[in-house]
């Protein structure tokens, strides 16, 4: 006799594999979505961290005192009183933090010699501005040099609204007098400044011990339209442009894509930065934001 599955047996075996298909398929599902969304999660992650990283290195090297929001049809004010969504661009006035290490010596010491200077002739002792020079032409790949560059004085009283360049004018300063921004040039020697607007010196000006060399400004602006953050740097303010200035060689880069938040705000010197980057899965928009406050 040859034996064989029962009916009953055989409904049994069809009804188990029926319940394995439909929940192992679920669980197969379930898996996988679990795994995308994994994958999605910590690329986020690590897209946002990189965002909020990259501008808080840059900002670190900021004038504290310059820093503005700006909205996209040209107004601004300080950080700490910007409110709204309508502040998309975050700009500054950095500090030359690359001419200021070095593998011997710095190109600049960062030190007004005050019985040393004349009003013709700032003397900054261990400067060199022809290495000033050269560098600040490698950095901008040509576009700027030393004779482009401003000085700020630590200890100087400023205005945002006048100080830095932040209108747009041309030329933005006429004189050296009640700036924060001084536009400079090489001097008699490699260790003097002496003003760059033409016929004017420092007569007049509280020139301070301290100083920072600066050659650019930065923008952080964030496009709404394409969700896209860049940065622009290379132009300067204290001459009367700005990051979207035509005709000149501003630089800029892509800092992140997908970008769904872009938010900042201040109290006092402390500057509080937020990047949300924005994925997609199963249809459903899914974002990740990081934020980091900057001393």
């Amino acid at each position: 006799m040859k034996k064989a599955f029962t009916m009953m047996e055989l409904i049994f075996v069809i009804v188990i594999v029926g319940i394995l298909s439909k929940y192992g398929v679920e669980f197969m599902a379930q898996a996988y979505k679990g795994y995308i969304f994994s994958k999605i999660n910590n690329t986020l992650q690590g897209q946002s961290s990189s965002a909020v990283e990259f501008i808080s290195k840059r900002l670190s090297y900021r004038i504290k005192d310059s820093v503005i929001a700006r909205k996209i049809d040209g107004t601004y004010t300080s950080v700490s009183n910007a409110t709204g969504s309508n502040y998309t661009i975050l700009e500054w006035i950095g500090s030359d933090g690359d001419n200021f290490r070095g593998d011997a010596l710095p190109n600049y010491s960062a030190i007004i010699d005050l019985n040393a200077s004349t009003a013709s002739n700032l003397h900054s002792p261990d400067t060199n501005t022809n290495r000033l020079n050269t560098l600040i032409g490698i950095l901008s790949q040509g576009n700027s040099s030393l004779s482009t560059s401003a000085l700020y004085f630590i200890g100087s009283s400023s205005d945002i609204t006048t100080s830095y360049g932040w209108t747009n004018g041309t030329p933005a300063f006429s004189t050296q007098k009640n700036v924060a921004m001084h536009p400079i040039k090489a001097g008699t020697t490699t260790k003097d400044f002496s003003s760059s607007i033409t016929g004017v010196d420092f007569s007049g000006v509280d020139v301070f011990e301290y100083y920072k060399l600066a050659w650019t400004a930065y923008a952080i602006v964030y496009n709404t339209a394409t969700k896209k953050l860049k940065l622009y740097y290379d132009y300067q303010p204290w001459a009367g442009e700005s990051y979207s200035t035509s005709g000149k060689n501003i630089k800029s880069i892509l800092i992140m894509d997908n970008v769904s938040t872009f938010k900042f705000g201040a109290i006092g010197s402390l500057i509080k930065v937020q990047v949300c980057v924005q994925s997609q899965l199963t249809g459903e928009k899914y974002s990740i934001c990081k934020e980091k406050t900057i001393y």
